[in-house]
């Protein structure tokens, strides 16, 4: 472990620093630490990571709260509260920085302490780069690059988790599918990179007008797709008409003369994948033959 540094500051009022000099990296050989060790290998999932990590961590000193904040945004222990003072450790392998752990505690963290906490630090620090990066991995196998919008892999697996939900449970949602009108003509006259700069903007509408308990997909090219989590189709009806409102007022896209076709269905206990995804589509080729900028449902 000698390549693992650990970083601190604290945020309590008298500016305690932990020292970072080789005297604190200590031989793992405490049964409760092998123990720690043992524990975290046994899971990638960060948010697991930092609850096993929590339970030892408690054991030394008495906390409300712990948070893992790094670029991916921001993990906490299961219960975490934010009483009492906050103290921040930063944690690097290898001069990697990997974030920092921030603990919440209505005491005073004393030198001891600190130096138990390096060393926790220390066994933590490796298991946490192999979770960050597996999150990342998993997250770039269901994100699209240029939107930053869930892809059609993530779709089919969303997709068949909503279906078995319908039949177990007996309730309808909204599946919608949507395209660019004129969108060829913007990358044929315009290029690609202005063909990205308008799906990134579509894209950003799109989230603008749904609900937080709905999902926005990109497919590829110009074709999106909603899954919306309500059984009532006057519900989808308000989304479909706030997305073209959204278009008709975008100025980027109104220059371009670019708009969108929508077609939705409400998905039955008896469909599966095929049958739920005919529907919107045929929906969404109706809506083109109606002349496009226009929405359908089946």
């Amino acid at each position: 472990m000698e390549n693992v540094h650990v970083l601190t500051q604290s945020a309590s009022s008298r500016g305690e620093y932990l020292p970072t000099t080789a005297d604190y990296y200590r031989p793992l050989n405490d049964e409760n630490i092998q123990s720690l060790v043992s524990q975290l290998q046994k899971t990638l999932e960060l948010t697991k990571l930092i609850n096993i990590f929590s339970l030892e961590a408690t054991k030394l000193f008495p906390i409300s709260g712990l948070q893992f904040h790094s670029t991916d945004g921001v993990i906490e222990m299961s219960g975490s509260k934010h009483q009492g003072k906050a103290f921040a450790f930063d944690l690097e392998v290898e001069s990697e920085r990997l974030g920092q752990l921030v603990y919440f505690s209505q005491k005073p963290i004393s030198i001891f302490i600190k130096e138990k906490l390096q060393l926790l630090h220390n066994v933590l620090a490796y298991p946490l780069r192999n979770a960050l990066m597996f999150y990342r991995v998993k997250k770039l196998a269901t994100k699209d690059t240029l939107t930053g919008l869930s892809n059609r892999s993530h779709f089919n697996d969303y997709l068949n988790k909503k279906l078995d939900r319908c039949r177990r449970h007996h309730r309808r949602f909204g599946l919608m599918l949507l395209d660019l009108d004129n969108f060829k003509q913007v990358n044929d006259t315009h290029g690609h990179l202005l063909g990205d700069q308008v799906l990134v903007q579509f894209s950003a509408l799109l989230m603008q007008s749904i609900r937080g308990i709905d999902t926005v997909f990109r497919f590829g090219g110009d074709e999106f797709s909603i899954l919306i989590d309500d059984n009532q189709e006057g519900v989808c009806n308000i989304i479909a008409d706030r997305i073209q409102r959204l278009v008709h007022k975008d100025a980027l896209l109104a220059k371009h003369n670019v708009t969108t076709s929508i077609g939705f269905t409400l998905a039955k206990v008896k469909d599966d994948q095929i049958s739920v995804f005919e529907r919107s589509d045929k929906a969404l080729y109706q809506a083109k033959g109606a002349g496009r900028d226009c929405f359908k449902i089946l």
